[in-house]
């Protein structure tokens, strides 16, 4: 199995580190970004390329600036 692509874990800590902060677990992200809360999951632990649509679903819903999931991009 081919090594996760480094932007994948950077962008899914990224997403992690801003759900934590907002105090809402996978599941009640997935609810308010119309997400389900196993993709939230794999887009975190860097398994799933997240499209632009949910990037911008997610930043949405932790109300963050999407440019906040690309530190060091």
């Amino acid at each position: 199995m081919p090594a996760r692509p480094k932007h994948r874990k950077i962008i899914g800590d990224a997403i992690r580190e801003s759900r934590k902060a907002a105090t809402l677990s996978q599941e009640k992200l997935a609810e308010k970004a119309d997400l389900h809360p196993n993709y939230i999951g794999e887009v975190e632990r860097g398994e799933k390329t997240i499209s632009v649509d949910g990037l911008l679903r997610i930043a949405d819903a932790l109300k963050v600036s999407v440019t906040k999931f690309f530190p060091g991009l």
